[in-house]
């Protein structure tokens, strides 16, 4: 189950080493919004998730939101972030994190997709064959039935992994 196994796994986005990325050739970022970047629901741009956007542009990675949220909360948070967005991405699907790819002018193989979840972030990076797949902890356990329904299955997946602090 490769297209389900994320390549990295850590309980937040302010784990994530990011020397890890760099030595892998990753220079782009593709990331979730909901539960990855702040809890589900916010409009509030929390200081930390500023300082964690601003630490990965100096560090010279370039930062796509890619969320299936379509409400106008994201265009709000992408803003707050300073960073490029495509939303209604219809995730697992391919054709956002292409889309995205194309707005950061990035190839797969230099690009990482971050999220909370194996059945949209993990596998759509996975079916767009990025360079790393990376997996990090919900920020809220609030969510959309359907979101709970999956979180079951990931929790057998990830039954014996625990993610990097």
């Amino acid at each position: 189950m490769k297209l389900l196994s994320p390549d990295l796994y850590y309980a937040s986005v302010h784990a994530i080493d990011l020397d890890v990325l760099a030595a892998a050739g990753v220079s782009a970022l593709l990331v979730d919004l909901d539960n990855t970047l702040l809890p589900r629901d916010t409009n509030i741009v929390s200081d930390d998730a500023k300082a964690w956007a601003a630490a990965v542009a100096e560090r010279g990675f370039r930062l796509c939101l890619v969320s299936n949220n379509w409400h106008d909360r994201v265009k709000t948070v992408a803003d707050g972030l300073g960073c490029a967005l495509v939303d209604k991405a219809l995730k697992p699907l391919p054709f956002a994190f292409r889309k995205a790819l194309r707005i950061l002018g990035a190839r797969p193989n230099e690009a990482a997709v971050i999220g909370d979840q194996l059945f949209t972030d993990i596998l759509g990076g996975s079916l767009v064959g990025v360079a790393r797949t990376v997996l990090v902890m919900p920020l809220s356990r609030s969510d959309l039935p359907h979101t709970l329904a999956l979180r079951l299955m990931e929790g057998r997946i990830l039954a014996d992994r625990q993610p990097l602090a």
